[in-house]
């Protein structure tokens, strides 16, 4: 029906599932050893964990997690540095301790995640009555943080052009599949059942899509240019808007059908060719194709949809689809200009 099948989610080469591995690596021994030479500590630990927690997939959040990371670790230092000067170890310094980091640890939050370095540092510190090494743990970690920043982003960096496209294909695949079998089962007057809690990520996806590849083609980083695939240039951002302003009428349109459906609803029987044919045009479209005769289609069963069942539940239940219709339009325009 939409000229595509339901296919498993693609599975990364091994090339590219290896690389944040490697990076990890690089980025937490290179820190141990600079610090070895530096002679800050026999056992430079806190350097290489900033590769450790900092790092992720996407290295594009790396300086935002090393400046909290950094910031967290230099008022653990000197929440416990302080406590330890004017206090003696024993319970109400402990306790004192415990208090200072923890209002730090949320006055340094990031949308509303409390910074734990603050309280992590700050107990280490005052376990390890160490003359030095607050300096050192302090050393150690901007060592850490700064070989993460300026090193990581260089090491393998992703391509967000080609990230974007794969995300979207997965989705329209998915969607593909999930209309084509709203459609089946309308035609069959049988419910589509409940939508299972996972499912409704599906439709945060395209919203997820362009905002990392906002995110990601905006920060400099240090990273070499990307240039965006053959042929994806011009088309992927408005593919993506495409995919976002019609999600949430898709999931309108799947939540009516599962409400709607049952074997004596003739409107809901009636929008099975409907659903396939919006379906249709809206899979090209995605797939970056020629989509006008399929909407125009799509459009014709729409306005016969609406003279056979004119009521104001069945214009609800159409509602989902004339959005889409309306994406498409907008879409399929010239921009102004």
């Amino acid at each position: 029906m939409l000229g595509s099948t339901s296919v498993p989610a693609r599975r990364r080469p091994f090339g590219e599932r290896l690389a944040p591995a490697a990076r990890l690596l690089v980025c937490a021994t290179v820190p141990w050893f600079v610090c070895l030479w530096l002679g800050t500590s026999t056992a430079p630990v806190p350097a290489a964990l900033p590769a450790v927690l900092i790092l992720r997939d996407d290295v594009f959040t790396a300086p935002r997690l090393a400046l909290e990371r950094l910031v967290g670790v230099v008022v653990g230092v000197a929440v416990s540095v302080l406590v330890l000067h004017w206090l003696p170890s024993g319970s109400l310094s402990f306790l004192v301790l415990v208090v200072c980091a923890c209002a730090g640890m949320f006055l340094l939050r990031h949308d509303g995640s409390p910074n734990q370095q603050v309280l992590v540092t700050a107990l280490v510190i005052y376990a390890t009555p160490v003359p030095g090494y607050p300096l050192a743990r302090l050393e150690e970690s901007a060592v850490g943080i700064a070989v993460v920043v300026l090193l990581g982003p260089l090491l393998w960096p992703p391509d967000p052009y080609r990230e974007a496209v794969t995300g979207l294909e997965e989705y329209r695949t998915g969607l593909g599949a999930l209309l084509e079998r709203i459609a089946a089962r309308a035609a069959a007057g049988r419910p589509t059942g409940p939508a299972p809690a996972d499912r409704f990520a599906r439709w945060r996806r395209p919203y997820e899509l362009s905002a990392a590849l906002d995110r990601r083609t905006g920060r400099l980083l240090l990273l070499p240019p990307r240039q965006a695939p053959a042929g994806a240039a011009d088309t992927l951002r408005p593919r993506l808007r495409l995919a976002a302003r019609t999600a949430p009428a898709l999931l309108f349109l799947a939540r009516e059908m599962e409400i709607r459906s049952s074997p004596a609803d003739a409107a809901v029987r009636a929008m099975a060719p409907l659903v396939g044919a919006t379906a249709s045009a809206l899979d090209a479209a995605l797939r970056g194709e020629d989509c006008v005769e399929r909407l125009r289609r799509a459009r014709e069963l729409e306005l016969r949809h609406r003279a056979a069942h004119p009521g104001r539940r069945d214009a609800v239940l159409r509602a989902g689809l004339h959005l889409t219709h309306e994406a498409l339009a907008e879409h399929l325009a010239p921009a102004p200009g």
